[in-house]
């Protein structure tokens, strides 16, 4: 429970904010123009617009992306609101996603509107085989989405949207930069009569910041559109091959980690239909992961039975020369495959639409799931066998209906929900909001979320811990209100929302138990402030001024958890208070800046492994910052990241690189 002292807290901020927000309303309401675009969004089943939603939507466009200085979709999401990007590494090699101080388990992740969720473990969840040169935007839906994208969508949702161009044209990127970073894209787009194609391969790779982390990436992707009369077939396929080094990834005891992680993608989906629009899709994902506790092939660590010897030079590795006793890496293949069809309509009555989905999980391991009685090699690895295997599979319908007033908007809808492990279950929602005048208007909602238990909760077994194949699934009720705000150069948000769940998954024990166990014990209450304001100065004052735009962001979060008389295991090292500024200016003709600026103030402890002791998430601030020069064609830059070189760290004990100083290239050429 919050104090009462922190509720009045809360509550005067949201006020003041309020005050604010109307005082700038008497100024700025002038014109009932919308100067960002009108796109539509996919935060719900029936088309809409932007400026229709009442829920509160973060998009982060096309050149908002090549501006920035940014390598990967990791990079680009620590600018946005809310959205806690906790990374072990850099170039996008893994990275914990929460949106509202959600867990990485929580957050639901698309591509092209496809659920990217990995059954194994969240950790895998940004294993997209996307580059970021391929992305047109992306889409984050702040708070529950369950009713709108199914099971999974607790906390939010981040849409990555790819498309084909409507240009025959080639695209070259180079980039090279500090700890031997280099990096090639190659792109070409191409329209055959009524088949548009896109196709890219990228590779990148660097020696790492410190020792141990390394990285080599190699990427593919295809997606095109053929049209007929009254629709078109959409086709998208896609690899990624990510090898690298995972310094004190798991345990800083043993900081010569290692991952191999491999993703397989093909989807195919329909979208047409004049009065009545229809979309039907299947597809399949294929993941698969390699963990080595102790690094092979760079001429320490070598395998002689049931041990692991570390052997050769060993300078500038912290673990001692010695004998480990290693029963072997482990193993994860899983498999996923589904469909679905979405219905929509309009009518005299508003907006309709219904559907339904099916998305079946698989899995093979040495180490999640249950025995197999006949095991399996791992293709390509002498020493790797697959010894359990688990199934299950989860059947969605869904209805949803949208009413547009001249004032109000309302959108209603439920998700009908089973799964081969639960029960049906049901989760409503409503989405409401009232326009005030030409520029603001004020929104509220309440929505039902759940999320299913990954096989690492369910099965995961170690020497302190114990999984529960018994787990529920997770579910929370959430409530939100607020104000947005648009016209010709301001644009944004300010909202305060409560989430209440139950049965959160935990690992917990008693005074008197030695091991951890994944138990449905903890109620988790999270409580937070958000605002977001985009300003348009070339609108706001003249077209000469050098400030193009400017953003500002501030999320504050506060969370309260009970799980009873147990212990719990995890802290609650939430993103408590997180503040963003963009700015984006001409420097002189052609040449111009994008500059990113973040403070982190991080609740919780981490147990320091050098110390020895529990220490608590300092604050940091970071800057970011690129120099681009602009033609037609053609595309320099170069940036740098954490350029006054902080010390930070985003997991207790995995350092997070200094300034990292790079540089790139890219030609675009078009042809008939």
């Amino acid at each position: 429970m919050l104090h009462f002292n922190k509720k009045k807290k809360i509550m005067k901020r949201f006020i003041l904010y309020l005050l604010i927000v109307f005082c700038v309303s008497e100024i700025v309401a002038q014109t009932d123009t919308l100067w960002m675009e009108e796109i539509e969004v996919s935060a719900y089943r029936a088309p809409t617009l932007y400026s229709e939603s009442s829920r509160v939507i973060s998009i982060i466009t096309k050149d908002e992306i090549s501006n920035a200085p940014v390598q990967s979709i990791q990079e680009i999401l620590e600018y946005a609101l809310n959205v806690d990007i906790r990374q072990r590494g850099v170039g996008g090699i893994q990275s914990d996603v929460s949106i509202r101080g959600g867990s990485f388990d929580q957050t639901l992740i698309l591509l092209n509107g496809v659920q990217f969720n990995d059954p194994q473990t969240g950790h895998h969840n940004l294993d997209l085989p996307v580059d970021i040169e391929n992305i047109v935007r992306i889409e984050i839906l702040e708070g529950p989405g369950s009713r709108i994208f199914g099971p999974n969508a607790f906390s939010g949702a981040i849409n990555i949207i790819t498309g084909t161009s409507d240009t025959n044209n080639v695209k070259i990127s180079l980039l090279t930069g500090e700890n031997s970073l280099y990096g090639v894209s190659f792109s070409i787009s191409n329209t055959i009569g009524r088949i548009k194609n896109y196709l890219s391969v990228s590779k990148k790779s660097t020696d790492g910041y410190i020792n141990n982390t390394d990285f080599d990436i190699f990427n593919i992707y295809y997606r095109s559109a053929y049209k007929i009369k009254d629709g078109k077939f959409i086709f998208q396929a896609g690899y990624i091959d990510k090898e690298f080094g995972a310094n004190d990834f798991y345990t800083p005891k043993y900081p010569d980690q290692f991952e191999n992680t491999k993703t397989t993608f093909f989807d195919l989906k329909f979208e047409g239909g004049k009065k009545v629009k229809i979309s039907p899709n299947i597809y399949w994902k294929r993941h698969k992961d390699k963990f080595e506790l102790f690094r092979e092939g760079k001429n320490w660590y070598k395998k002689e039975g049931d041990f692991y010897v570390m052997n050769g030079d060993t300078a500038g590795f912290p673990t001692p020369v010695g004998l480990y006793p290693y029963k072997g890496h482990n193993y994860h293949l899983t498999d996923v495959y589904g469909g679905g069809i979405n219905v929509s309509f309009n009518s005299s009555f508003g907006r309709t639409a219904f559907g339904s989905s099916f998305r079946s999980e698989n899995i093979l391991s040495n180490v999640l799931g249950e025995t197999m009685d006949h095991t399996k090699p791992v293709k390509g690895e002498p020493d790797g066998v697959f010894t359990k295997s688990k199934s299950r599979e989860n059947l969605s319908f869904f209805a949803e209906h949208n009413i547009y007033f001249s004032k109000i908007t309302i959108s209603a809808g439920v998700l009908l929900n089973w799964n081969s492990g639960y029960d049906w279950k049901i989760y409503p929602g409503i989405d409401m909001s009232y326009k005030l005048n030409d520029s603001f208007k004020i929104f509220g909602s309440v929505n039902n979320s759940l999320r299913m238990p990954t096989f690492t909760d369910l099965y995961y077994q170690g020497p302190t811990n114990i999984g529960n194949p018994n787990l529920k699934p997770e579910e929370a009720i959430s409530f939100e209100v607020g104000i947005k705000m648009s016209n010709d150069f301001l644009t944004g948000n300010l909202s305060l929302f409560r989430r209440n769940g139950k049965n959160i998954i935990d690992w917990v024990k008693l005074n008197d138990t030695l091991k951890w166990e994944s138990r449905n014990i903890t109620n988790l209450r999270t409580t937070g402030l958000e605002i977001a304001m985009q300003f348009s100065l070339k609108n706001m004052f003249n077209k000469k001024t050098p400030i193009e735009n400017l953003r500002v962001s501030y999320a504050y979060l506060d969370m309260e958890k009970n799980s009873k008389e147990y212990i719990s295991k995890y802290a609650l090292d939430y993103l408590k208070n997180k503040f963003v500024v963009g700015i984006q200016h001409k420097i002189y003709k052609n040449i111009g800046a994008s500059w990113q600026y973040i403070y982190q103030d991080r609740a919780g402890k981490y147990f320091d492994f050098e110390k020895a002791e529990e220490t608590e998430y300092n604050p940091f601030s970071l800057l970011d910052v690129r120099v681009f020069w602009k033609r037609k064609n053609l595309n320099i830059y170069f940036e740098a990241t954490n350029l006054f070189d902080k010390e930070y760290f985003d997991f207790g004990n995995i350092e997070m690189p200094g300034r990292w100083i790079r540089a790139g290239v890219v030609f675009c050429f078009e042809y008939l």
